[in-house]
């Protein structure tokens, strides 16, 4: 499913030249102009000498195809999670390191536009001291999805997302979860946990209901932001020293009320952002806002946390999981060789 949409965005890229598509099915969506670009096997695509791939097969083959594609000195973008287990996980790392291939996780959530502007307005201090962030993703269940639950799927986008804007590590966490559908892995999970600098987190994410919905919420001592990440919509709710007098009113609009601002924000699609970065980091060049896979290891360390706590029904400390992947990640090598970018 998310094939498709690389295949689409490599091939329009003025950056790029689409090597090939590997898929044992075939293309169904006919998302590759050219049929005989698309191979059934990796083998295949490995005859053209390619010099990047976009990893976006089930997440229980990860490992398989990201230690083939190593062998052939490949960089990797790797589609999130990293990996369906922390053991899988650090292997990838491992490989990736060991054999001086760069790579990174697709963790496309942090090229949408209203987060990307929300980051960097906390970040300048916009909201003083961050009390809490939550999110809620909801929506239909994905017929795609077949290996792992909504929380592998999809809460890893969140759980990375909260430590993202944050700048700051989850510490502990709590997690509930309801099976609906009758499927071994969990349809529906609440988290609730604490990040490194005091301020508290929560996530609710299900596939089980009829309307999408993509929020993201910081408070602050200074006020609101909240982000709609299916329009890309950033709204700042201010607190604010303007007296209300209307009794009737007061008790229900709290101390005070501030200016209300919707910003403006240049809307591109998130995976070309997330492409061109990929891009830039095969050419030397700065991409900050990439995921590593040392990173990637850390949210699927986080996500395991959270089906540990569910299963026993208590709190779990993360700190030994935070530094096992910190750890990695500060032993990873810093050097990317400047190369031509060919996509497969």
């Amino acid at each position: 499913m998310i094939g498709r949409h690389h295949a689409r965005l490599l091939q329009s890229s003025e950056r790029v030249v689409l090597a090939g598509a590997v898929d044992p099915s075939g293309d169904r969506y006919r998302a590759v102009h050219d049929p005989e670009l698309v191979m059934n096997s990796l083998e295949v695509l490995l005859e053209r000498n390619i010099e990047f791939a976009i990893v976006a097969v089930p997440t229980e083959l990860h490992l398989t195809v990201v230690e083939r594609l190593a062998r052939a000195g490949v960089a990797m973008l790797i589609e999130k999670p990293l990996a369906p287990t922390t053991q899988e996980a650090r292997e990838i790392v491992r490989i990736c390191r060991e054999r001086g291939v760069p790579a990174a996780v697709g963790h496309v959530e942090r090229f949408n536009p209203a987060l990307r502007e929300m980051r960097e307005r906390m970040l300048a201090g916009q909201l003083g001291r961050l009390f809490t962030l939550s999110t809620v993703r909801s929506g239909p269940f994905p017929a795609r999805v077949r290996d792992v639950g909504v929380i592998k799927d999809l809460a890893t986008h969140d759980l990375d997302v909260v430590a993202w804007l944050a700048g700051a590590r989850i510490t502990s966490l709590a997690a509930q979860v309801q099976h609906l559908s009758g499927r071994e892995h969990e349809d529906l999970v609440l988290i609730t946990g604490v990040l490194e600098s005091g301020a508290a987190f929560n996530c609710w994410v299900d596939w089980v209901s009829p309307r999408k919905i993509r929020r993201t919420r910081a408070l602050g001592e200074r006020g609101v932001l909240e982000a709609d990440t299916l329009t890309a919509d950033l709204t700042f709710y201010e607190n604010g020293e303007v007296r209300v007098l209307w009794p009737a009113a007061e008790q229900f609009r709290g101390v005070s009320e501030g200016d209300v601002i919707r910003y403006a924000l240049r809307r591109e699609e998130p995976l070309k952002l997330e492409h061109e970065a990929f891009i830039d980091l095969l050419e030397g060049r700065r991409a900050e806002q990439l995921v590593s896979v040392e990173e990637g290891l850390e949210v699927v360390a986080v996500a395991e946390a959270v089906l540990e706590s569910a299963r026993a029904g208590r709190t779990v400390a993360l700190r030994g999981a935070n530094e096992d992947a910190a750890g990695v990640r500060e032993r990873a090598e810093s050097a990317v060789p400047s190369r031509r970018s060919q996509g497969g």
